[in-house]
């Protein structure tokens, strides 16, 4: 199992606001996580949004038809959004406890309750446990430092214990940052635990965050199905599913895509 990179100490969470956002940082000015003050449940970056595009291959998305789980608490985005706007049983696992204490107290992020749990762990031993075997339907993983450069986590090992945490059917979202070449390092590594064929990727943000999605044996709708899906939950949740639809692809090698 892979292990975060050595530190002396956990950089402090730091705060900013500017033009009615507040922003999460580790010491620096890289960007953690983000909030719209007066509208907290609205999931602000780009990157973040994209992170819940496994809302695409999930047919119910009733209160009680899953179980969300995050690896990295960033600025508790995602997490408000499954716990508050989706109504669904809710795990956030993050390592460091001033980002916790700033969640809470600057980012909205509410007690735990029967709904909501936030453990403060080490996500490399915590997705070891058994007892969350298959027991999570989405699990977005982020877990960047505050450096910014590469995830923390991002071996076989850890994403073979990530898999072992879905439930059959189950989608994870990862957010991958950085050059293409280290993009394609990560995707080899999910795609050898999940297969090829269960990995899609959406095109890079700006910022030059890439998503990729992996599932634990999904079965892939039609395209008539998709789209539907698509302006129920831009409809629902406000979200820009359409143009998810439009940029999701099938993972496929470098050599592949190359034609080679």
């Amino acid at each position: 199992m892979s292990k975060p990179k050595k530190q002396t100490l956990l950089a402090g969470a730091t705060v900013s606001e500017f033009d009615g956002v507040r922003y999460l940082h580790l010491g620096t000015d890289w960007v953690q996580g983000a909030m719209r003050i007066h509208k907290p449940r609205k999931l602000e970056l780009e990157y973040i949004q994209r992170m819940m595009v496994w809302l695409l291959w999930r047919a119910d998305l009733s209160p009680d038809s899953g179980r969300a789980l995050q690896l990295g608490l960033g600025a508790a985005a995602i997490t408000r959004f499954t716990h508050q706007v989706m109504r669904w049983p809710t795990t956030a696992v993050e390592i460091n406890p001033s980002v916790i204490t700033a969640c809470r107290l600057w980012f909205h992020l509410p007690a735990d309750d029967e709904r909501l749990q936030v453990v403060l762990a080490d996500a490399a031993r915590w997705v070891q446990q058994d007892e969350y075997l298959q027991t999570a339907d989405a699990l977005c993983v982020d877990l960047y430092d505050h450096e910014a450069a590469a995830p923390v986590l991002d071996d076989e090992a850890f994403y073979a214990a990530c898999r072992g945490l879905l439930a059959p059917g189950g989608l994870m979202t990862v957010n991958l940052f950085g050059r293409d070449a280290s993009f394609e390092r990560s995707a080899a590594r999910v795609a050898a635990v999940f297969g090829a064929d269960q990995l899609w990727q959406l095109a890079p943000t700006k910022e030059g965050n890439t998503v990729l999605v992996a599932g634990r044996e999904v079965v892939v709708p039609d395209r008539d199905t998709l789209s539907a899906r698509a302006d129920a939950i831009q409809a629902r949740f406000n979200l820009p599913a359409r143009k998810w639809l439009r940029m999701v692809q099938p993972w496929q090698p470098p050599a592949a895509a190359a034609g080679i």
